[in-house]
């Protein structure tokens, strides 16, 4: 990074600062595209712009009224802001009246689900005939089939949410992925080398990711598509978005980059023998120059012990040898917002 982008632009954390907002709001922020953010490089965060700081500052309601916009509320204080029950709030967002933004765990590994509150008021001006009286016929023949479309909804918020941070085809044929189990991708993706291509640009987790084992676990199934329906809308989608990204460009395989970095392979092949009587070739005196040596690169390698348990008594030992050096840490490709 040049001087002159630090000097234009910030981190996420200095912008979070500058627009007085929390770090998951200033995240919520961007995902929802109300602050604009630049690409720093291949495989870093990205940044925001100084101009667009200024833009947001230059606001009349600021700050309450970009921090408004990014409240996220639970059921009790959206049901507060409708002036209903929190019972009467559950059902209608149950049946995808109301959409979550977020979702947490409790300390019971209870599933939380947050909405924005400015959202809520919308639904509350245009329905006020849900909020009072009884539920229609409709409504309550989904409640009495047991349907919740929170998990759901709340997955094609996250996939529309993760459209807008990138225009890369693969990227965005890997988002889609992200959203079904590996089995269905894998019946989806034949090629191995592509699945290995879409798992490198796989979204990182959404906030709020539980690091328990268990409730990581009941974390992720909210992250999977569970409705035969959604299964196989992904699916389609998955395929017509592989489709588009192999039209751009092809999914790397091992051995196609060799030597220099940047510096494609070239291979020739050979055609087929002609014979020499059938091609007329004047007399020409070559000159005898002697062939260069041809050296060959020997491997020194103590007799009786091959490379292979070489290898696994490093990885035995790994601790032991590893302990000075900073842990690697995998770049991904994609700046994922």
């Amino acid at each position: 990074m040049t001087v002159d982008e630090g000097a234009r632009t910030v981190t996420p954390g200095r912008a979070a600062q500058e627009l007085e907002l929390r770090r998951d709001e200033f995240r919520l922020a961007v995902q929802l595209g109300l602050v604009r953010t630049a690409p720093a490089g291949e495989g870093e965060r990205r940044r925001v712009e100084r101009r667009e700081l200024d833009r947001l500052r230059a606001a009349p309601d600021f700050p309450d009224g970009l921090r408004e916009r990014v409240r996220a509320v639970g059921t009790g204080e959206a049901s507060a802001l409708l002036g209903i029950t929190a019972d009467r709030f559950t059902r209608l967002a149950r049946t995808g009246h109301v959409s979550p933004v977020r979702f947490s765990l409790n300390r019971y590994r209870a599933v939380v689900w947050l909405y924005l509150a400015q959202e809520v008021a919308e639904f509350g001006l245009s329905c006020p005939a849900l909020l009072a009286g009884r539920l229609p016929l409709e409504v309550r023949e989904r409640l009495a089939a047991h349907e919740d479309l929170r998990a759901r909804n709340w997955r094609a918020r996250r996939l529309a949410l993760l459209f807008r941070g990138t225009e890369d085809p693969w990227a965005r044929a890997a988002a889609i992925a992200s959203l079904l189990d590996p089995v269905q991708v894998a019946e989806v993706v034949d090629d191995p080398y592509e699945r290995t291509h879409l798992d490198r640009l796989r979204p990182p987790p959404p906030p709020g990711m539980p690091m328990a084992p268990v409730a990581r676990e009941t974390a992720e199934r909210l992250t999977r598509a569970d409705d035969p329906d959604e299964i196989l809308w992904h699916r389609v989608s998955l395929a017509m978005a592989l489709d588009e990204a192999r039209a751009e460009r092809q999914a790397p395989h091992p051995g196609e980059m060799r030597g220099e970095v940047g510096v494609p392979v070239m291979t020739v092949r050979a055609g087929p023998a002609v014979p020499v009587s059938a091609v007329d070739v004047p007399a020409v005196e070559v000159p005898v120059v002697s062939a260069p040596e041809v050296r060959t690169l020997v491997i020194d390698r103590p007799p009786g012990r091959p490379a292979r348990v070489r290898l696994l008594e490093r990885f035995r030992r790994g601790k032991g040898v590893d302990a000075g050096r900073p842990p690697r840490r995998r770049r991904r490709p994609v700046a994922w917002p």
